[in-house]
């Protein structure tokens, strides 16, 4: 499923494409994709585009200096790598307490898949490009695609 996540992303999604669904469909079958998991795909966008609109955290949430302590099937979800990314992201201003939930929700809600510190850096972009943020922080896709760890200045 998450391929499918990240082809969307990288040929539609980060360039303001929006084709109908049913297109998406033709497309990602025809590309080889199975069915059952272009519909994850497709739940998976959903719930990410409802976050921002069902926004079940407090707005004073987002300027908290709170330290995130992880549940128990959090820990098993996210590796030690992903959540000290998430931390080197809150700690350097990148994320709000509320976008690194958002992170975690939609990392929790892959289904059938280990979540690797690379979903992880998918699940960010498109959680700040969801938000319109992308573009402010053009290094992200350098935390990608690069070869080093970030580095705290």
């Amino acid at each position: 499923m998450f391929d499918i996540l990240v082809y969307l992303f990288e040929n539609y999604f980060e360039a303001d494409i929006h084709p109908d669904q049913n297109v998406l469909t033709r497309e990602l079958t025809q590309a080889g994709f199975d069915s059952k998991e272009i519909n994850l795909a497709f739940d998976w966008l959903r719930g990410l585009e409802s976050l921002p609109q069902n926004q079940p955290y407090p707005e004073s949430l987002a300027n908290s200096a709170s330290y995130r302590i992880y549940a128990g099937p959090e820990l098993q979800a996210l590796d030690s790598e992903s959540r000290g990314f998430l931390t080197f992201l809150s700690i350097s201003g990148i994320l709000n307490p509320i976008q690194r939930e958002w992170i975690i929700d939609r990392a929790l809600a892959i289904k059938d898949e280990e979540v690797s510190l690379e979903h992880i850096k998918w699940i960010t972009l498109m959680v700040l490009w969801c938000q319109g943020q992308a573009h402010d922080y053009l290094f992200i896709e350098e935390l990608l695609f690069g070869e080093g760890d970030p580095l705290m200045h």
